[in-house]
């Protein structure tokens, strides 16, 4: 897959997952919601690493520039 997904969008990402783990651990969030927050903040790390956004697919968009 080509990657759409740029360096500042990678750290908001990173930055997001981190915020949710952390207020889950000190159970600030808790129950489903924090159970589906985790889930969110698993996603924002795979598709960081991965650099593809299966949501931007469709939509043909993409954080990533370009170089020509």
């Amino acid at each position: 897959m080509k990657k759409n997904i740029g360096t500042i969008d990678k750290v908001i990402r990173i930055l997001i997952a981190v915020v949710i783990t952390v207020l889950f651990f000190v159970q600030v969030i808790s129950g489903t919601l924090g159970i589906i927050l985790m889930v969110l903040a698993a996603i924002f790390i795979l598709t960081s690493i991965i650099s593809v956004c299966p949501l931007y697919l469709p939509f043909r968009l993409s954080t990533n520039k370009k170089k020509s």
